[in-house]
């Protein structure tokens, strides 16, 4: 969600081509380095308009994330929640790729896509960060785009619904839901899977790419619309 979390930069989507997935997780050095390095491709699939729209109310939330990053004091768990992985202490250039998909699924438990509470060794600090509006590089910006995030919300609920393996990725299925604090009280739901594409060399994740199955455009909807419980609330 990140990225509803991630709400930044005016960039075209990733085309993600799934025709090369096996259904055993062999993990392949080659391909990890091909995955971690494609470009972009133009947005397809949305009229430039609509999408013109969509990016700039994305870039909009991110900013009004930091904007209310201000108007609260920093907490304990800002500092004491940068996550690190468990490791065998041999010092390894390369992580186990069972530890990092563990350090996500424990990640999935904590929320980090509205608390900025991940475990930061299981990533690049340039890693990739996409979801439908758009691209950047970067896990602290990710990571603080996150936390805002969750300045925006009341109360949330995400699970990850299931796991797959493949032999350059992991994709995790997710269910979200939300209430955000604006006065009319809007309800986020949605599912969706997240790609996490590993770099061959390090074991870490170069690429994040969130897929949403709404469409954008009705995710949009879903944030103007009151619900019912800011009807609720506003009468008394």
């Amino acid at each position: 969600m990140a990225t509803v979390v991630s709400l930044s930069s005016i960039s075209p989507n990733l085309n993600l081509n799934s025709k090369n997935f096996t259904s055993q997780p062999i993990y392949s050095r080659k391909l990890s380095r091909v995955r971690c390095n494609v470009e972009n491709s133009s947005t397809k699939g949305e009229p430039e308009p609509r999408n013109a729209l969509l990016k700039i109310a994305w870039y909009g939330s991110e900013l009004l994330g930091i904007a209310a990053s201000f108007l609260r004091s920093p907490s304990p768990s800002d500092v004491e929640n940068d996550l690190k992985l468990a490791t065998d202490g041999s010092g390894a250039a390369e992580l186990d790729r069972a530890t990092v998909v563990e350090a996500i699924k424990e990640d999935f438990a904590r929320s980090y896509f509205v608390t900025g509470n991940l475990t930061l060794d299981a990533y690049e600090e340039d890693c990739e960060f996409a979801d439908p509006a758009g691209s950047f590089k970067g896990l602290l910006r990710f990571k603080r785009n996150c936390t805002n995030f969750g300045l925006l919300i009341d109360k949330s609920n995400m699970n990850l619904t299931r796991w797959d393996d493949f032999e350059d990725k992991g994709i995790g299925h997710w269910r979200f839901n939300c209430i955000m604090s604006f006065p009319w009280r809007p309800i986020l739901s949605a599912t969706g899977y997240t790609e996490y594409y590993f770099n061959a060399e390090t074991g870490k994740v170069c690429r994040h790419v969130e897929h949403w199955n709404v469409p954008k455009m009705a995710l949009f909807k879903q944030i103007l619309r009151p619900s019912r419980v800011g009807r609720r609330k506003s009468g008394g």
